[in-house]
């Protein structure tokens, strides 16, 4: 297995002049996605959580919408990257076959048509989660993030994605050089343990583009919270997606940009079932 990270030689210069040393960075590699022998997608990924990132890949991008859809997934290292086989249970595998035709469409430009504009531009479905949380329990959940990023606390040049749960604290991390990555990964460590995103909050060490908002929205986050700002477009899409989106959360507070109905100073009186 590779490791994530890589002491490399390199040359320093301070005020004082310069001077030879090592320095810990985060490893990266092509990771493949393949379903059922036909390949989807190539990201640049930190190398570790494997499975987290295919069932997590998978989720977040609508190709099956539980880890079970997942007949098998075989981690194949090649010298050049990282597959990751996946082959789907029907009638899931003729449902990707027939989208993968679709959007290849009669252009033979595969994803550069007008569909796939839709397709990035949608809108996901609306989050049904009525869960309030307080301003300390977000506060508590940013606090305890940069503990637990291992290898940011190496290189200090990584993402984490993170879930908190009132009463549990934070429940799964995530780190990679991708933001989006580092969400899937934590997507996919959380449905591997039979959960989703309802009744807690996600925390993020980006900034938020709509791309983020969209992966939250398909496992059902209704808190998303991130330490710099959102784009516009991704403000747009929390609210048509009913999610609360809080960013720019440092150590002196927040602030909310949608929904900000869930962020109260007491818990509502309901108890989420």
């Amino acid at each position: 297995m590779l490791d994530p990270t890589r002491p490399v030689e390199r040359m320093c210069w301070r005020a004082g002049g310069r001077a030879r040393g090592e320095r810990t960075i985060p490893e990266e590699t092509a990771v493949a996605f393949t379903y059922n022998g036909s390949s989807y997608a190539v990201m640049m990924a930190t190398p570790q959580d494997f499975e987290d990132f295919a069932v997590g890949f998978s989720l977040t991008e609508g190709i099956i919408q539980s880890p079970a859809e997942i007949e098998s997934l075989d981690i194949v290292e090649e010298s050049i990257g990282v597959e990751l086989r996946m082959r789907l249970i029907e009638p899931h595998a003729t449902a990707f076959r027939e989208r993968r035709r679709y959007l290849a469409g009669p252009t033979g430009c595969g994803l550069c048509g007008i569909e796939t504009l839709t397709e990035a531009m949608r809108t996901p479905n609306a989050v049904v989660d009525d869960s309030t949380f307080t301003p300390k329990e977000i506060m508590t959940a940013l606090d305890a993030l940069p503990g637990l990023q291992a290898i940011n606390e190496i290189t200090h040049a990584v993402h984490g994605a993170a879930f908190y749960r009132r009463g549990q604290g934070l429940v799964a991390l995530r780190e990679d050089i991708g933001r989006h990555n580092a969400l899937d990964k934590l997507a996919g460590a959380l449905g591997r343990n039979g959960m989703r995103g309802h009744g807690g909050i996600c925390i993020l060490t980006s900034r938020l583009s709509v791309e983020l908002v969209q992966k939250a929205a398909a496992i059902g986050i209704p808190v998303l919270v991130a330490v710099s700002a959102p784009t516009a477009l991704a403000v747009r899409t929390a609210e048509a997606s009913s999610i609360t989106l809080v960013a720019i959360a440092r150590k002196d507070g927040f602030e909310i940009f949608t929904k900000p109905q869930r962020i109260q100073e007491r818990h509502a009186a309901h108890v989420l079932v």
